[in-house]
């Protein structure tokens, strides 16, 4: 289904739910309650998969939104039919916890991707179709295949600029319908989460943790804990309660308007260091039409030295306007020029990846080069500078007083934007005549750029 039908059928359902909301009485009363919404974009891979005759786990179009309709823990049929009519969007179930109902709707793509196939043009693709649908729902929720979900996570984090609603990328090892299966709480924690707090970034949850989706990476083909965040703390774990870590969530000291920038460079590519690589092979991979690599080296950050003719070919590569960042081989950890190999590339123009993930990195450099507004030293600054929260950076002065917000807010146990923001827009005085009566120019910036809503 496109969106454009998907998007005739909800408002639809909308003018639905409002005349019954006007005109409900007695035993067709619909009670009034807190409603959030959420698109979930069905892209694919394991989670939704029915076994066929043979056993084997295949797509099979226009079967998921079917399926859920028949599992009571995803869908409340009674309130859903008497609510949109037999038709309408899905509903959760209400638990005594819960203070919003959680309406969502299901966009299936055509045809289902197996991850393992997905491309830039299907970066793009989500990326438009959340755009399209950004002032319609709350949050947002992509069912995705496994092998390439970190690579997705890390593009659209980037792609969507100014983002102001949360994106969760889930899927799971063992599909949804299965008996014994992953799928389930992976679904519904993403959903709950999406529709109940505010965390404007693009994440991955799996496993029972909410992860910034840049700093995640696929490192089980098995377990039910596929992915990790080696380098950064989760930004919520849901276990009997949703905890978050409000001071970890990724927030630019400018509110500018939600925009997708849908243009990657794809002359992009990963190099890994191994013993005895040939120069021939180093020379071939650096040939244009490449314009970004990203080199994966040994430890902290290095490589041999004893190999003049490699640095060399980076050299030169460099020279010839080829970006090229240095991580780390290893699961955690960062690059470092406290050793000589690290020295050695710096010397020949590569730059620090610092702790980025090679799927973070990659699709920084697609979204990086791809910038026709920025030279090729702003470029290389960029991809130093912590753009999404993709790499460690030092925590800048004053945040403090940004945290303030958040604490209050969650004492008060505000969840939405609106509500944050309405929050913000009260102690922003108190906070700007504290850094007047102080003197504090840098404050002044920091506090400006940060409640530049309330200006």
């Amino acid at each position: 289904m496109s969106l454009a039908v998907a998007e005739s059928r909800w408002q639809s359902q909308e003018k639905r739910m409002e005349h019954l909301r006007n005109n409900s009485s007695g035993s067709l009363a619909i009670e009034s309650v807190r409603e959030s919404r959420v698109l979930v974009l069905y892209t694919g891979g394991t989670i939704g998969m029915i076994r066929n005759e043979d056993g084997v786990l295949v797509p099979k179009a226009n079967a998921f939104v079917k399926k859920l309709r028949n599992y009571p823990h995803i869908y409340d049929r009674e309130y859903a039919e008497k609510r949109f009519g037999l038709m309408g969007p899905l509903v959760l179930p209400m638990t005594a916890t819960d203070s919003k109902r959680v309406i969502y709707n299901v966009l299936e793509y055509s045809p289902l991707c197996d991850s393992s196939n997905m491309t830039m043009d299907d970066w793009i693709r989500i990326a438009h179709d959340i755009k399209q649908a950004y002032e319609r729902f709350d949050g947002f929720v992509i069912l995705h295949g496994t092998d390439t979900l970190s690579y997705t996570a890390s593009a659209l984090s980037f792609m969507l600029e100014s983002l102001g609603k949360i994106v969760i990328l889930t899927g799971s090892q063992v599909p949804i319908f299965d008996s014994r299966s992953d799928g389930l709480d992976n679904f519904l924690s993403s959903l709950i989460i999406a529709a109940n707090y505010n965390i404007p970034e693009v994440c991955v949850y799996f496993g029972t943790n909410l992860m910034r989706g840049n700093r995640t990476c696929k490192i089980s083909a098995t377990s039910f804990e596929a992915f990790d965040s080696p380098n950064f703390p989760p930004l919520a774990k849901a276990n009997i309660t949703i905890e978050v870590d409000y001071r970890a969530i990724f927030r630019p000291f400018t509110l500018e308007k939600f925009h997708v920038y849908a243009s990657l460079n794809r002359n992009v590519g990963l190099l890994r260091i191994f013993p005895s690589m040939t120069t021939h092979l180093v020379r071939a991979f650096l040939q244009p039409p490449i314009e970004g690599v990203v080199l994966q080296s040994y430890g902290a950050g290095n490589v041999p030295t004893n190999r003049e003719d490699i640095i060399k070919e980076l050299s030169a590569a460099t020279k010839r306007g080829v970006i090229i960042v240095n991580i780390t081989q290893c699961a955690t950890g960062c690059v470092k020029n406290s050793y000589a190999p690290g020295k050695l590339l710096e010397d020949a123009g590569v730059i620090s990846g610092s702790d980025m993930t090679p799927e973070a990195t990659l699709t920084k450099l697609a979204y990086v080069l791809s910038k026709k507004e920025w030279d090729l030293q702003t470029k290389r600054q960029m991809m130093q500078t912590n753009l999404r929260g993709e790499l460690t950076a030092q925590r800048p002065p004053y945040l403090e007083d940004i945290d303030l917000v958040e604490a209050v807010a969650r004492s008060l146990r505000l969840s939405s934007t609106a509500e944050r923001q309405e929050l913000g827009s009260i102690l922003f005085p108190a906070m700007l005549n504290a850094a007047v009566r102080s003197r504090d120019v840098v404050k002044l910036e920091i506090l400006k750029g940060y409640f530049i809503l309330f200006d």
